[in-house]
């Protein structure tokens, strides 16, 4: 599929994964902005045509955002939810408040961000929305319970929203990575974590962009959870 002249709104484009994907989301012709929350520097490095600064734990920072992008580059004809919160913690460690402020990031404002988004996605009669999970989805997980739940809850809202736009060539779809380097989610050691990989490395943003943009060229390819994880997790 042709991306050339399309746009796209990448969260959380200054870590590792989101920057490599909003730099091949741009070699493909793609008006991607940029988001981030802190790093104005890493997020302008990833290359897009507008960086954009917002903290997603607040609700209406979802509508703002979208609301630059649309006026500055056009609908957003693509959504990468990739923004997420972690830090690990035991479950006893895990109070409301900490639970509350995951939820926040890591789902609500994933499903704002769709629910912007999709209603002129479905009157133009094409859309993308790809949001970033985790194995910990379908495992559990290391990081903590708020962190796993959270990335579970997009798995049903990606069944729940592809349903529902389908037939309007909206294509719905989430990509669960599992011990990706170079980005602050690594819970843990590298080596030691590579050591837990049936592949015997840890994965790279290179290879879940290249994932992602398969994804979201595909248009028989919906309602979807794909795991990317050097095979710790046969599905």
């Amino acid at each position: 599929m042709d991306f050339n002249g399309r746009t796209a709104l990448v969260t959380g484009g200054s870590g590792g994964i989101g920057a490599e994907l909003s730099r091949r989301l741009a070699e493909a012709g793609v008006a991607v902005a940029v988001h981030h929350r802190d790093n104005l520097a890493q997020a302008r490095a990833a290359g897009g045509a507008l960086v954009v600064q917002a903290d997603l734990a607040d609700p209406a920072a979802c509508e703002e955002l979208v609301a630059r992008v649309e006026a500055e580059l056009g609908p957003v004809d693509i959504l990468a939810a990739n923004a997420g919160a972690g830090g690990r913690a035991a479950w006893q460690d895990v109070d409301a408040d900490a639970f509350d402020q995951m939820y926040a990031v890591n789902l609500r404002a994933p499903f704002l961000l769709a629910r912007r988004v999709l209603p002129g996605m479905v009157e133009r009669g094409f859309g993308r929305v790809l949001f970033t999970s985790s194995i910990a989805a379908l495992t559990g997980g290391v990081v903590g319970p708020h962190y796993a739940a959270t990335k579970a809850g997009l798995h049903g809202l990606t069944h729940h929203l592809a349903a529902r736009v389908v037939r309007d060539g909206v294509t719905v779809n989430a990509i669960a990575p599992a011990l990706i380097a170079d980005t602050r989610m690594l819970p843990g050691e590298p080596a030691e974590l590579a050591a837990r990989v049936p592949v015997g490395r840890l994965g790279t943003p290179a290879e879940v962009a290249d994932l992602a943009l398969a994804i979201l060229r595909n248009g028989y390819l919906t309602s979807k959870v794909i795991a990317l994880d050097g095979g710790m997790y046969p599905t």
